[in-house]
């Protein structure tokens, strides 16, 4: 079967925010609200940003209801099943044909913006990228080993890589 190239790159993206939302369970409420300097801000506040902004970006390439509203309050548990429905989403979109090239258009007040689909693409990997080692950073000052979340480690967790040991016996 011939998959999406970027098949693997959205399917880690979905697995890291979920290891991290996981990881943050063990977190009190004040250590999830604890200001994290030089990043977005306390970890729950980036959480979300990043499952919101997640379901935004799903909007630019079918039609998509957002799951998590930028100015709500939601539980990790929340987060996670939205992030997890998005994931889905990515999947089916994915398994399909998508013209990199065709150009989305937004509008604004006296503005307009235009992205390729391809392009629109890499910033949700970038964002999701970004905001990930943001949390990370936050886990990290409140003396917490964050979970091992790299491209990396995913392949390592649902055999999309493997060794062989060459070495005579």
């Amino acid at each position: 079967m011939t998959t999406s190239l970027y098949r693997d790159t959205m399917a880690h993206h979905i697995w890291a925010t979920e290891r991290l939302i996981d990881a943050c369970a063990a977190l009190t409420p004040t250590q999830l609200r604890a200001p994290v300097p030089g990043t977005y801000g306390p970890i729950i506040a980036t959480l979300h940003h990043l499952v919101s902004s997640d379901g935004w970006y799903l909007g630019f390439f079918r039609d998509w209801t957002n799951l998590v509203e930028e100015d709500t309050e939601l539980t990790l548990d929340e987060l996670r099943t939205a992030i997890a429905t998005n994931g889905a989403a990515w999947m089916a979109l994915l398994d399909g044909h998508i013209d990199g090239e065709r150009d989305i258009q937004e509008t604004g007040e006296g503005w307009v913006f235009h992205a390729p689909l391809g392009f629109r693409l890499a910033q949700v990997v970038h964002h999701g990228t970004d905001h990930r080692s943001q949390i990370c950073t936050g886990l990290t000052s409140l003396g917490i080993e964050p979970p091992e979340i790299d491209v990396w480690a995913y392949g390592e967790a649902t055999g999309r890589t493997r060794g062989e040991d060459l070495r005579p016996t």
